[in-house]
């Protein structure tokens, strides 16, 4: 039986693979010394291989980072980058002192060439400190439901304490491809931006070899330091569905992330979804509600089915009338295992007229505000 529920919110808005063998039903064997591959609409964990331990993630962490950046708006605003922020040590996407920047382009520059310049100065943009910093990166990691993670880093360089599990990092990947710029920046092969002082154009490319390696390869991040080892989180997508893959301390990445999409894209199916009607409250209508629906929606599962999502109706305290039907009015949140899954937009069944009284009922503010018939 369908699980529904309604919240009523008072604010306006808020794999490519290279090879393409048969599958096999055998999981693959992993060198990393964590590992797993989830389902990118429900989370669900489709192969794993200690998914649990808390292990350094490396530049990984710039995943959170750039979330965060993205989420902070104004993204072709242009600043000059703190001079001493960007004095910092391993990958870099070229920032010298006195460089003007947008936030945009230090996305650009954390994702593709990894670089810990744009990751600090990210930091002291937003907060001032990259201590200060990391205090955001934890709060938000504890909304999206990572409990086993602690930044320390902007980059990912070692901290003390730093570090994450494949399953946190896989859910944090999860949250961060809900973005569309940083979906659209992580599967890029190459980028241009611009900055420098002036700011000039240049190219940077993506340290993620998966990309051009293996069919479907959208995402999303590598890293690496002596402590950590290799670390990628990848995500790909076949045929309607999107997985997402992460191995921390792996000195054989590209062929474990190949292999493990081979195994799970062949465990994973899409099942249709059938969202239920709503009834969205209605103001100066005929009558006090009109009903809302959409067209069933498609996910990727392993083992869940359709009586295992919840549906949350998101909409204003009132719509005002007139609507006209197939007006957009209103979203559903689908909802598994506590997780988002995805939002979609409620369209109106019917139409709603304004409502009309009786030429005897029509006082003097009815008429103010509507005119003489």
């Amino acid at each position: 039986m369908k699980k529904i529920s309604v919240l009523i919110c008072a604010v306006s808005t808020i794999f490519l693979t290279g090879n393409m063998t048969a599958h096999s039903a055998e999981e693959p064997a992993v060198s990393a010394k964590s590992a797993t591959v989830i389902s990118a609409d429900t989370g669900e964990v489709i192969f794993s291989q200690n998914p649990d331990e808390k292990l350094p993630m490396a530049s990984t962490t710039k995943i959170m980072t750039t979330l965060l950046c993205l989420e902070s708006g104004n993204l072709y605003e242009e600043f000059v980058v703190d001079s001493n922020a960007i004095k910092v040590e391993g990958s870099s996407m070229g920032l010298v002192e006195g460089d003007i920047v947008t936030k945009y382009a230090l996305c650009c520059g954390m994702l593709l060439p990894s670089g810990n310049d744009a990751a600090n100065a990210t930091a002291v943009k937003l907060a001032g400190s990259t201590e200060k910093f990391a205090d955001m990166m934890n709060e938000r990691a504890e909304k999206i439901g990572l409990s086993k993670t602690y930044f320390v880093t902007p980059s990912g360089l070692d901290g003390e304490g730093h570090g994450s599990t494949a399953n946190d990092m896989a859910l944090l990947a999860r949250e961060a491809l809900k973005n569309e710029t940083f979906r659209e920046i992580c599967s890029s092969p190459s980028i241009q931006v611009e900055f420098g002082n002036p700011p000039y154009k240049r190219w940077l490319k993506n340290t993620n070899r998966l990309l051009t390696m293996y069919e479907g390869a959208n995402g999303v991040k590598t890293g690496f330091t002596d402590e950590a080892g290799r670390c990628l989180v990848s995500s790909c997508e076949r045929d309607g569905r999107e997985l997402i893959c992460v191995t921390l301390n792996d000195r054989n990445d590209w062929d474990d992330h190949m292999a493990m999409y081979d195994y799970a894209f062949g465990e994973v199916k899409n099942i249709e979804l059938q969202i239920p009607d709503f009834e969205v409250n209605l103001a100066g209508g005929e009558s006090e509600t009109i009903k809302a629906g959409c067209e069933p929606v498609e996910v990727t599962v392993f083992s869940a089915d359709e009586d295992d999502f919840e549906y949350n109706l998101i909409s204003q305290p009132f719509v005002y009338a007139p609507v006209r039907k197939g007006d957009s009015i209103a979203e559903v949140s689908i909802v598994y295992n506590d997780r988002e899954v995805k939002r979609v937009p409620l369209y109106a069944e019917e139409s709603a007229d304004f409502y009309s009284p009786p030429p005897e009922k029509k006082n003097f503010f009815w008429k103010f505000f509507k005119g003489n018939d």
